[in-house]
């Protein structure tokens, strides 16, 4: 069966190979183990990726180049609108040639493509990896995304979103992931084993240095806590120059350090490091980096948005979107209670092993073939223990 996946993301073709951001990259060869060729229809550079990209390591992945646009001047608006109708005729004649169809969103061609994939199949499921409901402060066309795909236009198909959601359709179903193989949960669990609260404690961000991410609030947090912490933040982005010079601005040099762009196997080594990691964004659906540093036995920090508060219920801390002085005091009180630190982070690890990669590619398979109903899926379902999703 051929799947073909429309997806916004950045792809690089650099030497022979195509690279994509780690994370995701690692979640796309999933359904290249699902199905026997994908196609994926996303804007492609052919330039030398960023430290934190791979490169896809299935032979069965090929890409459909799609227009690069977006931006939030006038004029990439004008042109954006200007290119709509060569955005259409070139997902409509890759979604032509494709049994199924995967659309990831949310983002500008996942507007188009939740649009389009009934019109070309029955056999359609999407990816909402936002906030699925409640968020007032996301870009309209992500909520026209969240209205189409909850639509009877979506009726036949299946819609994965990140918890659970009341009143909502049959499509919409509950499913969480994880990118970290068996493997690293197991030795993550022997890292969270002797997870013990020393000094000064480590405290990590990792992720996009991107407008939402609440960043600038952990930098402005780590000159109030008592006692001093260090702070590592991984990660590049657009944002990264604006943060670098907010910390020397608050005289945070000190206490701050960006270590930029770094592979998946070296976030997995800066959570083995780490204490507690901060994420108090704007914004979340399931923010995968936080069960990835719980499975490290790291206790986290939140802010109360998404699903956030109920990852982190019993579990660690959240504090209000934006809120310096609150950060702080969440910090401060995490790392000054060695005996309280420690019953989190063994609650946080037993809550996140729970998922794996393989895991993840079973339950896949059994939602597919089930919603479906295709007997090529429904072979190839191991009698393996699902979690719940």
């Amino acid at each position: 069966m051929k799947l073909l996946i429309v997806s916004h993301v950045i792809h690089y073709e650099h030497k022979g190979r195509v690279y994509a951001y780690g994370p995701y990259a690692r979640e796309i060869e999933l359904w290249a183990d699902v199905f026997s060729e994908v196609r994926i229809a996303s804007p492609v550079r052919r330039e030398e990726p960023p430290k934190d990209c791979v490169p896809f390591a299935a032979s069965n992945i090929t890409m459909v180049p799609q227009l690069e646009t977006g931006g939030d001047s006038a004029l990439a608006k004008m042109r954006q609108m200007l290119s709509l109708p060569v955005h259409v005729w070139k997902l409509a004649r890759a979604m032509s040639e494709a049994d199924a169809i995967h659309v990831r969103c949310p983002g500008n061609l996942g507007l188009i493509g939740v649009i389009l994939a009934p019109l070309f199949s029955r056999r359609i499921v999407a990816k909402y990896a936002g906030q699925w409901s409640g968020a007032a402060r996301v870009p309209l066309s992500y909520r026209w995304q969240r209205r189409i795909l909850a639509s009877r236009w979506w009726r036949r198909g299946v819609v994965t979103v990140y918890g659970e959601w009341p009143n909502q359709p049959p499509q919409v179903v509950p499913f969480f992931t994880s990118m970290m193989s068996r493997e690293q949960v197991n030795r993550a669990a022997r890292c969270a084993a002797g997870k013990t609260l020393t000094h000064p404690a480590q405290v990590l961000y990792s992720g996009r240095l991107a407008p939402g991410k609440g960043v600038d609030v952990l930098i402005r947090a780590a000159g109030l806590v008592s006692p001093p912490v260090e702070v590592t933040i991984v990660g590049d982005g657009p944002e990264r120059p604006t943060l670098e010079q907010l910390a020397r601005d608050v005289d945070a040099e000190g206490k701050v350090r960006f270590a930029g762009a770094v592979s998946y196997d070296e976030v997995m080594a800066w959570y083995e490091k780490a204490h507690v990691l901060v994420l108090a964004s704007n914004t979340e659906g399931w923010p995968k980096v936080l069960p990835e540093a719980m499975c490290h036995g790291v206790v986290c920090i939140g802010s109360t948005e998404g699903l956030i508060p109920w990852m982190l219920e019993s579990r660690g801390a959240t504090v209000p979107a934006g809120d310096a002085a609150a950060l702080a005091t969440a910090i401060t009180v995490m790392v000054s209670d060695p005996v309280r630190y420690r019953e989190l982070s063994a609650r946080s690890a037993e809550w996140a092993q729970r998922y794996s990669m393989e895991d993840l590619k079973e339950s896949l398979r059994r939602l597919l073939a089930k919603s479906w109903a295709s007997p090529i899926l429904a072979g190839e379902v191991s009698n393996a223990k699902q979690p719940a999703i």
